[in-house]
């Protein structure tokens, strides 16, 4: 999600890529979550910006059927480099993500560890092979 302003309005309102993205990965099967705030350095890493960001998204992928105690909102600056893969010095407000899993918490300060937290899903490699068809033709 971008944090400049206006950019951030554009992509949660009603027909916004933001809101588009969000319910194309629930419907899709997604089932975890991480909401990179991007492009913090344009607001010189305003605390009440990501607060409010964090807010609203919320609000609405609760909507959508994810629970936002199980996503970590990272604020990062991608062009910068900022909170990606080392902690930034540039928001001492900023405290680590939490976020919530079936055997308790977890929790880390950058995206990287926000990427690694999530588990793999387990296959499935003691039951039978399953492909899906798309369409079946009759030759002759």
């Amino acid at each position: 999600i971008a944090a400049g302003t206006g950019e951030f309005e554009a992509g949660i309102s009603k027909d916004g890529q933001t809101r588009e993205h969000a319910l194309l990965a629930y419907t899709l099967g997604v089932k975890n979550l991480i909401v990179a705030i991007n492009k913090m350095d344009t607001t010189k890493w305003s605390e009440a910006r990501y607060q409010e960001i964090i807010k609203e998204t919320s609000s609405f992928i609760k909507k959508v059927g994810y629970n936002p105690k199980a996503v970590a909102f990272v604020p990062i600056s991608g062009f910068n480099g900022d909170n990606m893969l080392a902690a930034s010095t540039n928001c001492p407000w900023y405290k680590g993500w939490e976020r919530e899993i079936k055997s308790g918490k977890l929790s880390g300060k950058t995206l990287l560890e926000a990427i690694d937290s999530i588990e793999p899903p387990k296959r499935p490699n003691d039951k039978p092979l399953r492909l899906p068809l798309q369409d079946v033709y009759k030759i002759g």
